[in-house]
């Protein structure tokens, strides 16, 4: 599959002259096309709700294109909860879904009406204690140990993950839970990450089908909802086949009404919580070549850096890289692309075979549109970049700017750090906002 930018040369120029690289931009079209596609995947389920995890792209612009598809959010922090509440988004249409919890997050999430979606069966007590109650729903995280295979290949390793009740634990918090007065419950599972197979999911239903069966008819539970989470991937690479939702979401029908249906449990509802496959094919990180270094390797140095994406810092993660304008040219020279960090992992690509690049020219970093902008950070002072919409109609639309010097002092509340720059009186003290 060849993978070709969303946004061509021309435009980039276009833009630049604007807000300057590096930049995260999102592509419009992508994104609404994605949503629909899967609403449409599990149209027949009548409870189905898509719940965006906000941890992968917590942008309000972007969310707010998701809810006009039906979508709530899946939030794992206090800050998440904000923005979601302050968005306008019912409680119902959220998720709470949070490990190792502080109490006050905990506290929030009730009153704003969120489903919390508890991770450990000693959490239980925990949340009675803060609120001095439980809520009428609640969810719990499975985690069945071991690994997590699909035929003879081990997808992911549960075991070794920190989430989730054990299945004994499943059926003691149901049975603790339902003793506390709760009256309606959820289901939810994360066994394997960026998954790129049509299998995933409807093994993962099955699972989670059948321990829905056996939790109902040995606790008595009402099970409202069976949340299978993110975990479905996308193709970062060019050989990679992308995943069909809608074979995808027919294939979790044939399991349902093989496990659910003759148990009597046609009536629950199914959940999603994916971010990965919402927004990362739909999002670019647009750079710049600035220098060019010719030592025991060939770099190419860019205005990025690993701030703006620490997926291949963090992981060794696959990001495919173009040069805008030079599509049709032959990949013919290997080089390490790079950032500026005094960290020497600081590097996009390595070894990675390009066309001929010259200084001044452009390169985009695709399937940025998920935990590229959310996992930045401000090492060596870096700040952060600005975010961009692609719209439907060719404009763009600024939906995050730019952080400046300003901001990353900013809460140095003890420290007048700009009073000392620019002590008053100097020419330059209104010179602030960098």
């Amino acid at each position: 599959m060849k993978k070709e930018a969303f946004v061509t040369k021309a435009q980039i120029e276009e833009i630049a002259k604007t807000y300057p690289t590096p930049f995260h931009i999102y592509d419009e079209k992508g994104i609404r096309e994605n949503a629909r596609a899967l609403k449409e995947a599990f149209a027949w389920n009548p409870g189905y709700r898509e719940f965006f995890a906000v941890k992968a792209t917590p942008n309000p612009f972007l969310m707010d294109i998701l809810r006009e598809y039906g979508c709530g959010t899946d939030c794992s922090s206090m800050t998440e909860l904000m923005l979601s509440h302050a968005m306008g988004i019912p409680g119902e249409d959220i998720m709470f879904s949070s490990n190792d919890t502080p109490a006050e997050e905990f506290a929030y999430a009730a009153r704003i009406g969120a489903t919390i979606n508890l991770d450990d069966i000693t959490h239980i007590d925990f949340l009675e204690k803060t609120l001095g109650y439980l809520p009428k729903t609640i969810s719990c995280r499975f985690n069945p140990g071991g690994y997590f295979s699909l035929g003879t290949d081990i997808m992911d390793n549960p075991g070794d993950a920190k989430y989730g009740f054990t299945t004994e634990q499943m059926f003691e918090g149901y049975r603790i839970l339902k003793a506390k007065g709760v009256e309606h419950f959820g289901i939810h599972a994360f066994l394997a990450s960026n998954t790129v197979t049509n299998a995933y999911y409807p093994e993962l239903a099955k699972q989670l089908f059948e321990l829905a069966v056996r939790l109902k008819q040995e606790t008595g539970a009402d099970i409202r909802f069976i949340n299978l989470s993110g975990g479905i991937g996308i193709p970062y690479r060019p050989d990679q086949e992308p995943n069909d939702i809608r074979v995808i979401g027919e294939s979790v029908r044939k399991v349902y009404e093989e496990v659910l249906v003759p148990a009597g449990m046609g009536d629950v509802a199914i959940y999603t919580e994916l971010g990965r496959f919402m927004m990362a094919p739909y999002g670019h990180l647009v750079t710049q070549v600035i220098h060019q270094k010719h030592i025991y390797k060939e770099y190419l140095g860019v205005d990025a850096c690993a701030v703006n994406l620490m997926r291949p810092a963090m992981y060794g993660a696959y990001h495919h890289i173009t040069v805008p304008g030079k599509d049709e040219q032959p990949c013919d020279h290997m080089y390490d692309v790079a950032g500026s960090l005094c960290e020497n992992n600081d590097k996009f690509a390595i070894d990675r075979m390009l066309p001929r690049v010259e200084i001044g020219d452009y390169l985009v970093i695709h399937d940025t549109g998920a935990h590229g902008f959310a996992m930045g950070y401000n090492y060596n002072g870096k700040l952060k970049s600005a975010e961009l919409l692609l719209r439907e109609d060719g404009s763009v639309q600024l939906i995050r700017r730019a952080e400046t010097a300003k901001d990353y002092f900013a809460t140095f509340d003890c420290f007048d750090i700009f009073d000392r720059m620019f002590p008053a009186g100097n020419k330059e003290s209104n010179q602030t906002d960098c």
